[in-house]
């Protein structure tokens, strides 16, 4: 094999592990990506007319949104099959298991909680977090890569991977999209800065998300359907539909809408926050921080038998049980088949 020819995946998913609590490269992209939405509302907070108390209100709630709004979408479309049969494991984040599409719809249901029990500007404020957002899609792909999920079609182009647990050499389609969610940062930046009509970003962001990734999932397998197409191509039509709509009432909006500055008043002195309620805030947000590090996958896994060759010492314990993740009818040809069921579900992702 050539220094520039395919490449055969065997890197460790695993950071480290704290009392038999595994820590992951996939679930520190979350904590990243959390960690920049406080960063960057503090630097717009002044345009915001936020205080740091609704700096970190709104990170608290997109926070929260995120993860259980991809634990549900997850749950809900793509495993339930699985989970019907296994409730009591729906809150076992820690065995993997988050759909992108939830970790936006999530977001989006946290910023209308947030927007509307404060009386912020729904718009403004997703066009704010339209970046961070972008930022933290492309890293979650890159930790897709680095846990060896979301496998592409199979290919002979010469930078194709095997991945660990799929037959073969494939497109390395998360990859794909995680260039995509990243290059699209600059490109909000610079509009951002020409002042566009209110919900302008939030739109482009919505539109360009859904329609560049419909093309990159040409490259991916998918395991479910919704409306007759795979599931992450109709919900990416929806999105699109969506970004097209809102770009287009934005358009008609009145020019005084343009360029307004700052976007609300500044913040009065009634909202300054005491240092007391930053402190329990703080702490609240740290633990959904590290707590996001135990995140392992996109994917439920029996976490032993998925990683064990990855990182030898992985033992079967309370937290990470023996679970066969393939719906019933599957398992069966599974097992007539002798095709191991882990393999056949890095295939059809």
């Amino acid at each position: 094999m050539s220094a520039f020819g395919p490449y055969v995946h065997s890197i460790d998913p695993i950071i480290m592990s704290i009392r038999g609590i595994h820590l992951w490269w996939y679930g520190l992209s979350y904590s990243l990506g959390f960690l920049n939405i406080l960063l960057f509302l503090r630097r717009k907070r002044s345009q915001l007319g936020f205080s740091m108390q609704r700096v970190y209100d709104l990170t608290l709630f997109v926070t929260a949104g995120v993860l259980v709004g991809g634990r549900f979408i997850e749950v809900a479309f793509y495993e339930w099959p699985f989970y019907r049969e296994h409730l009591h494991l729906i809150p076992a984040y820690w065995l993997g298991g988050m759909a992108t599409h939830g970790l936006l719809l999530g977001a989006v249901t946290a910023i209308l909680l947030f927007c509307w029990k404060y009386r912020k500007p729904f718009l403004i404020v997703t066009d704010t977090l339209a970046v961070p957002g972008a930022f933290i899609l492309g890293v979650g792909r890159i930790g897709n890569f680095i846990d060896g999920q979301i496998v592409g079609s199979l290919t002979n182009v010469w930078w194709a991977v095997q991945f660990p647990d799929a037959g073969g050499f494939r497109h390395p389609v998360v990859l794909y999209d995680g260039l995509k969610n990243l290059l699209l940062i600059p490109l909000l930046l610079y509009i951002s800065k020409r002042r566009p009509p209110h919900g302008t970003i939030t739109g482009l962001f919505l539109f360009l998300y859904a329609s560049l990734r419909m093309f990159v999932d040409f490259f991916r397998e998918y395991p479910t359907t919704l409306l007759g197409l795979a599931t992450g191509q109709s919900l990416n039509m929806l999105m699109a539909v969506l970004g097209l709509f809102l770009l287009g009432w934005c358009s008609r909006k009145r020019e005084e809408d343009k360029g307004s500055a700052p976007y609300e008043k500044p913040v009065p002195i009634g909202e300054r926050t005491s240092s007391d309620r930053l402190v329990w805030r703080g702490i609240v947000f740290a633990s959904l921080v590290v707590f996001s590090l135990t995140l392992p996958s996109d994917w439920t896994q029996d976490v032993p038998a998925r990683y064990g060759r990855r990182h030898p010492g992985l033992h079967y314990s309370v937290l990470y049980p023996r679970i066969d993740t393939a719906p019933k009818e599957k398992r069966q040809t599974n097992q007539a088949g002798g095709l191991p069921n882990q393999a056949m579900q890095a295939t059809s992702q």
